[in-house]
């Protein structure tokens, strides 16, 4: 498969779907069923990573490759694939797809190396660490879709591997505009918003939140 076959679907919609859905292999239109599709599979992927024996010993920029894969693989061709497209959001512009290359090195070398050691990281610490990583992977948003859900699962591995368990991310949810805003001033590195956001929903002691209850 080429760079360019690969970058052609990645600006394909669905037919049918009116563009409200990428093109799948499952010819799924309606973008709520395709939401509700991709919702059960990441389900799966947490139970693969959680509880099925593959809690990873390292992370590298090549793990979330695979997870997005994973989780997207039977969905959309370039699953697992850096992106090959321009991508914007209510007006803000991700990462360029020709600088993502060099911002993955740079975000493993700072970031995905410090996974070992996370454990032993003070709460503060912690929370700085997490929210400049979760900043940093969704500005340079490497994927064509799930972004945000992978950089999510990134999270709750790092809290895994530091004992707190999973987290509870609905207060992001009802406080989208603020979360928005905080991805926002990272690009000043900012991150204090964020860290205020990690803070609010960071357990104080290990959580035994399950799969089932996020």
């Amino acid at each position: 498969m080429s760079r360019y076959q690969t970058q052609s679907s990645e600006a394909q919609y669905q037919p049918g779907s009116n563009e409200r859905v990428l093109k799948n292999h499952m010819g799924v239109t309606d973008p709520t069923k395709m939401e509700d599709i991709e919702a059960v599979l990441l389900a799966k992927l947490y139970e693969r990573v959680f509880t099925g024996g593959h809690f990873p010993r390292q992370v590298r920029v090549s793990t979330l490759a695979s997870w997005h894969r994973q989780w997207l693989g039977n969905v959309y061709l370039w699953a697992g694939q850096v992106r090959n497209v321009e991508l914007s959001k209510g007006g803000f512009r991700f990462t360029s797809p020709k600088q993502i290359g060099p911002c993955l090195q740079h975000f493993e070398s700072v970031f995905l190396n410090q996974y070992a050691g996370v454990s032993e990281m003070p709460r503060a610490t912690l929370i700085r660490y997490l929210a400049q990583s979760h900043v940093e992977f969704i500005l340079i948003h490497p994927f064509r879709e799930g972004n945000g859900r992978i950089s999510r699962l990134l999270i709750d591995v790092l809290c895994q591997q530091a004992g707190l368990g999973l987290l509870d991310y609905r207060l992001w949810e009802e406080n989208k505009d603020f979360y928005i805003a905080a991805i926002q001033a990272g690009v000043g590195h900012d991150y204090q918003h964020m860290e205020r956001l990690i803070n609010d929903i960071l357990p104080l002691t290990f959580s035994s939140l399950s799969i089932s209850e996020r």
